[in-house]
């Protein structure tokens, strides 16, 4: 009895106890299935991480693809941007060019119009003083009939100055 009447004894029994009670009852069965369900729950979520992962990455490629689409695309309204630029210079200088040969142009008419009006406007003045001066020299010395040839005779030269 000697055995009885010690702790360890009592708790070893206990402890029997509670593991029949525990195998009775199926405890060890429902721990089973408790860690199976949350086996297969982990399970499912590393399933379900690897499937968002691969849509993520999928996204990503995507994404990537429309930014390298995009940039191309940028790059070419660049390009088309610099070209339009030049061409748009060039046409500009060509204007340019053309406008100031159409001023010289002008110019030009506009001083051989004055100098031909220059021209013309020193012949009356020549001719007039001509004219004067014909009219004292047949006044002094030309009588009233000399006077009407000489006349006839020098309006004959001036229809030629003109």
């Amino acid at each position: 009895m000697h055995v009885l009447a010690t702790g360890e004894f009592w708790v070893l029994v206990a402890l029997i106890i509670f593991i029949a009670i525990a195998i009775y009852m199926k405890v060890p069965g429902m721990l089973a299935g408790v860690l199976d369900k949350r086996s297969n729950e982990i399970a499912n979520e590393l399933d379900q991480a690897r499937r968002l992962r691969e849509e993520a990455q999928t996204l990503l490629a995507s994404y990537q693809r429309r930014q390298a689409e995009a940039m191309k695309e940028a790059d070419e309204i660049v390009v088309q941007a610099k070209a339009e630029a030049e061409r748009l210079a060039a046409e500009t200088r060509a204007n340019l060019k053309a406008l100031v040969e159409r001023r010289q142009q002008v110019a030009e008419d506009k001083i051989a119009q004055a100098e031909k009006q220059a021209l013309q406007e020193v012949r009356a003045v020549a001719a007039e003083i001509a004219v004067g001066a014909a009219q004292k020299l047949i006044a002094e010395k030309v009588d009233a009939t000399k006077d009407a040839t000489l006349v006839e005779s020098a309006i004959g030269d001036l229809s030629k100055f003109h």
